[in-house]
């Protein structure tokens, strides 16, 4: 499975760009991941270059309204699209201070929470590569994952 997460503006915060490099890295190990920056700006403008860059992919919103699965239950929802074989991209949209339409989240095949609380992009951005990375050990019977 392919990931790609179309975020709202380029990581500019140090530890932010230190932390995409190190879990990109570390995914470049377990297939493919990809970060395509569109650029940020009103919420309208944003979400329309958000759904536009993921076009052709299962698309999951990142949205503090979204679902807050445990990591072993998302790791079996991605499996599980795997296994169909119908889906062979997955999309993680991440917006920028303003959030996502109603439209893009009505568009998104899941809304995803990673937390409840709202987070900046760019630590919501580095979140969601950990857990990218944890799945990926997961799958393949890495110890990195401990229940």
């Amino acid at each position: 499975m392919k990931f790609r997460i179309v975020v709202a503006g380029k990581p500019a915060l140090h530890y932010a760009k230190t932390a995409v490099d190190e879990y990109l890295k570390r995914l470049g190990r377990h297939g493919s991941c990809e970060i395509i920056v569109v650029k940020a700006g009103d919420s309208v403008a944003t979400s329309a270059r958000l759904l536009e860059a993921s076009h052709g992919c299962h698309r999951i919103a990142l949205d503090e309204r979204g679902e807050t699965p445990s990591t072993h239950s998302l790791a079996e929802k991605i499996e599980t699209l795997e296994m169909q074989g119908e889906v062979k991209a997955l999309a993680f949209l991440i917006g920028a201070a303003d959030g996502h339409t109603q439209e893009l989240r009505n568009t998104c095949e899941m809304v995803l929470s990673l937390s409840k609380l709202t987070m900046q992009h760019e630590l919501a951005l580095i979140v969601l590569l950990e857990q990218l990375y944890r799945l990926a050990c997961i799958k393949a019977g890495s110890p990195y994952h401990r229940d």
